[in-house]
């Protein structure tokens, strides 16, 4: 028997089709809005052993996170910034994997299906922006000497600015939390006897618990391990998935005419170009990601994690996209919403039991670095930079500790909240989600301006913010009674970003004018860097060494199980494959950590 799950997908870095109604052929009349997602999945095909692998892989990452429980107690460098500095692999390979989620699978999977590498096409927007990212802003964040994003606001546009990001970003990530939270227990709960809600508060609650504990180092750490599992499951698929198609031959041969081009009618040059400027200013201003440059050891570094991202996704859609694309010529009769499911669908042709499992344990990992990457920035930022500073100006490094663990545990509980509450309040969070881009380049591109502009003031950013916010939601809203028409997706998505960049650029040129300088230097000299640094590297040595120890015995716990799993299932010789490659790479991590 089929059951429908309804997923909704984060509008970060999602572009959603739009709004129609589509026939199954079995009586049945499915909706589709932006951002509502139908995906269809047996759950007959989950046995006990697919269970057991999923309780598994939870145990795992919650034993990784609560290991980090003593040193991030041992101080708040430690608990912020995981000592400050962390090897940029490791922020790299967090920064990449916390750029997915469950949705993932479904938005990329089913225009991999429909339109072929024109999915692939949109995710080049994403390595192309991080590549902007390493030549030009990430350096800029790390030579601020700042924390957090939100330090750098307060240092450079005064405390009332901070408050009023603090607010926006605080909002803007509960919601794009929850909307990540609310799709993967929703596959959980259709795939096993619990409710949704039971599902929600279970994967939630297991996040809360290691973010809280470990801080930061738990989660880069249990990033890199969820990477590890995500990537094992797709390519234990993707062999399989050949095989099922008759050979990469066959399927060249048999895949829809422009099938291998990267753009058409709907996603077009256009919006490549416009969508290339909203993952720029995303990837290089989301205030999770800022962290990842600044907690590493010096700007050298904080190049390297963005340079490693692109690379990372200029490779990996390739090889994530290839199954829908595959069960195109597998299964070619897939209309409108169907298409949705297709990378389940491929996963149960082809997957014997207990890898089932591992797949859907790679979706929710996916899901749970999102998460986790934005509740660990929201209590950090409340804990520095709000806590401290209005609350508690004399607190001492335990105290901070114990406030980040309360914000992790407060805002982690808010997250489970809305997304019990999705079912309910879908109008509204549609709206909020619909708006995601839009809400990325007024919030995103005005900070980053002021890390090159001397001359940009608190007024001046936050009124691009509001214009940014205010002008493109109208129109998102109110197009056809004021223009006549709906904006379509290049231009939705040209304004967000656009919108706020020319009212920076109308005070900078102001400010040139009327030769006003907000400040005269707002970057850490060097000398004071070079100490703030030299302090850091005591207590980081010890952590870093502690970290990627952690890395390789989990990736050879990961590997190990993998290959177990194929030694026992039917057809299982390349997940034991697979597992053993897995299993390998762990000796030269755990090598590399007695070299530190």
């Amino acid at each position: 028997m089929n059951r429908k799950v309804v997923v909704r997908v984060a509008g970060v870095g999602v572009a959603a089709p739009p709004f129609h109604r589509q026939q199954t052929g079995r009586g049945r009349t499915l909706l589709s809005a932006p951002f509502i997602k139908q995906v269809t999945i047996k759950s007959e095909r989950m046995g006990q052993l697919d269970f057991i692998v999923m309780a598994v892989f939870a145990l795992l990452i919650l034993g990784i996170g609560m290991m980090f429980t003593r040193m991030g107690s041992k101080n708040s460098a430690a608990f912020f910034e995981a000592g400050g500095s962390t090897p940029w692999w490791i922020n790299s390979i967090s920064l990449f994997i916390s750029y997915f989620s469950a949705g993932t699978f479904v938005v990329w999977g089913s225009i991999a299906y429909k339109s072929g590498f024109v999915a692939n096409g949109i995710q080049l927007t994403m390595a192309l922006g991080g590549l902007l990212v390493g030549l030009f802003i990430a350096a800029k964040w790390k030579r601020t000497g700042a924390v957090t994003a939100a330090d750098y606001i307060g240092k450079r546009l005064g405390a009332k600015t901070q408050q009023f990001y603090t607010l926006l970003i605080m909002l803007h990530g509960l919601f794009t939390t929850a909307s990540v939270l609310y799709p993967v227990g929703k596959m959980v709960s259709v795939a096993t006897p619990l409710s949704l809600n039971t599902c929600i508060m279970i994967i939630g609650g297991i996040i809360i618990l290691y973010t809280a504990a470990g801080g930061l180092w738990a989660v880069l750490v249990t990033d890199v391990v969820q990477f590890v599992i995500l990537t094992a499951a797709v390519m234990i698929v993707i062999p399989m998935a050949f095989e099922e198609a008759g050979g990469v031959n066959n399927f060249v041969s048999k895949s829809p005419n422009g099938f291998f081009n990267f753009f058409n009618s709907e996603y077009s040059f256009g919006f490549f170009l416009a969508f290339l400027a909203y993952q720029t200013v995303y990837i290089g201003g989301n205030w999770a990601y800022v962290q990842r440059y600044t907690s590493v050891s010096g700007e050298r570094n904080s190049k390297k994690v963005a340079y490693l991202f692109s690379v990372l996704y200029l490779v990996s859609p390739f090889i994530w996209m290839l199954p829908p694309m595959i069960y195109r010529v597998i299964n070619p009769h897939l209309e409108g919403l169907q298409a949705e499911g297709a990378y389940m669908m491929l996963c149960q042709r082809v997957l014997p039991a207990g890898l089932i499992g591992l797949v859907l344990s790679g979706m929710i990992s996916a899901s749970a670095s999102k998460a986790n990457t934005t509740i660990n920035m929201m209590a950090i930022v409340f804990a520095h930079d709000v806590y401290r500073k209005v609350f508690n100006t004399g607190a001492t490094e335990k105290t901070l500790i114990k406030a980040a663990r309360f914000f992790t545990v407060l805002f982690g509980c808010m997250t489970i909240g809305i997304a019990m509450l999705v079912p309910m309040i879908g109008g509204i969070v549609e709206m909020v989600l619909s708006t995601a881009s839009i809400a990325g380049g007024a919030l995103f591109a005005p900070v980053i301006w002021t890390l090159y502009s001397k001359r940009q003031t608190a007024a001046s950013v936050i009124s691009a913010s509001l214009c940014g916010l205010i002008i493109s939601l109208c129109l998102k809203l109110f197009s056809v009674q004021l223009l006549g028409y709906k904006l379509d997706r290049v231009l939705e998505t040209s304004l967000g970003v656009g919108i706020p960049l020319m009212v920076l650029l109308f005070w900078e040129l102001y400010y040139a004018a009327v030769k006003k300088m907000a400040v005269h230097s707002f970057v850490v000299p060097d000398a004071i860097q070079a100490s703030q640094h030299l302090q850091k590297k005591e207590g980081a040595h010890q952590q870093n060494v502690f970290g990627i120890k952690i890395i390789a015995a989990a990736i050879a716990v990961v590997g190990a199980g993998v290959a177990l799993l194929g030694a026992f299932a039917s057809r299982g010789h390349v997940a034991l494959i697979v597992g053993g490659i897995i299993l390998l790479l762990s000796f030269p991590i755990w090598r590399s950590a007695n070299k530190q």
